[in-house]
């Protein structure tokens, strides 16, 4: 099949589409590969993604055409950002290509859709060039810690900080004016780094963002008492660089700017301060299924079987406006009053962070 750029067809354009919450459909997640070379603990753990562990076959994965084909219908429903993730998207091989043809994409007053991604940073030294050269808009890099140790216990591999960092600093020499880093802080673990990341990271032009440790999948033995609170970091931040609130309240990531002029931080309070009320994201996995929240057990569509059965853009339309228009996932919201039995979510690496 070849990929065309087209991204009209005889279907009206429908007006904002809107949950049973009303929270507008406009960011679109889309896990390219379910494969990662690092072993987060609170992602991947090697004690479950180990040697044995079966990862899905090459022909079970959405191909190229697939995900561009799914995408202009979203972006025909009011989609405004598509986001790569994984697993690694960077493992998925030519996924320079795929951001090409989604960077081709515009809505029905010819507006191109932003295309980001999100990567470890571990392949981003090779990659930086042909992904801007190719259209991607913005990239966030996850980084949990600046020392080898605390990168090794976080991440689970033997790989040299230095990597990362390069990859970054490839990056900006290929001209992203837009990068985020992403610190997930897990107490005891990697909390000491806060200071040298704030610090590291200060007037570089880059946006350091620190991440509450989230009870994501079943894999990770999340417990409450080893989330650092978005309060916590704020007060170790700003006890050295005071710091000042800016930016929209409903925003996913709280904005603080540094009172001294040299730049931002945010931070992504979902178990302490829930945002279910602002968030306006649907996922695509790896193979094709459908899910309304980060922290589903069950998808609400299998957009790749239609796709292989020969279901046209209109089907494809009304089973993605069905699946939103009746979500009313709030997670992060009631998380405390869910029993055992009802915390049981998909992993992250499938359906991307």
């Amino acid at each position: 099949m070849s990929m065309s750029i087209n991204n009209t067809f005889n279907a009206p354009y429908p007006p904002p589409l809107m949950d049973a919450m009303g929270r507008p459909m406009r960011d679109l997640r889309i896990s390219v590969t379910d494969r990662c070379n690092l072993r987060c603990t609170y992602c991947m753990p090697r004690e479950i993604f180990d040697k044995n562990h079966v990862f899905l076959p090459r022909s079970d994965l959405l191909s190229f055409e697939e995900i561009v084909r799914v995408a202009r219908v979203f972006v025909d429903l009011g989609i405004r950002k598509i986001r790569l993730t994984g697993g690694e998207p960077l493992l998925r091989r030519g996924v320079e290509n795929l951001v090409r043809e989604l960077a081709k994409l515009t809505d029905r007053n010819g507006i191109p859709v932003e295309v980001t991604l999100t990567t470890n940073g571990v392949l981003l030294a090779q990659k930086a060039f042909a992904l801007k050269d190719a259209g991607l808009a913005r990239l966030t890099v996850s980084l949990d810690g600046l020392s080898d140790a605390v990168f090794k216990r976080m991440s689970d591999v033997d790989v040299p900080v230095a990597t990362v960092l390069n990859g970054i600093s490839s990056a900006e020499r290929a001209g992203f004016s837009s990068i985020k880093v992403n610190m997930v802080v897990k107490r005891h673990v990697n909390d000491h780094e806060l200071l040298p990341m704030a610090r590291h990271f200060r007037s570089s032009g880059i946006t350091l963002r620190f991440i509450e440790y989230m009870d994501v999948g079943n894999t990770n033995g999340w417990r409450m008492e080893e989330v650092v609170t978005a309060s916590e970091i704020l007060e170790t931040i700003g006890s050295q660089f005071p710091l000042q609130r800016t930016g929209a309240k409903d925003e996913v990531a709280q904005r603080w700017r540094y009172l001294d002029g040299k730049g931002e931080i945010g931070v992504i309070a979902s178990v302490t301060q829930a945002f279910c009320s602002g968030c306006t994201r649907m996922r695509l996995s790896t193979d094709g299924k459908l899910y309304t929240c980060l922290f589903a057990e069950d998808a609400k569509a299998d957009l790749k079987a239609m796709l292989r059965n020969g279901k046209t853009e209109e089907d494809l339309m009304k089973t993605i406006s069905g699946c939103w228009k009746n979500r009313d996932d709030r997670y992060s919201q009631i998380r405390h009053q869910l029993t055992e039995s009802q915390l049981k979510k998909i992993e992250m690496s499938y359906i991307g962070g």
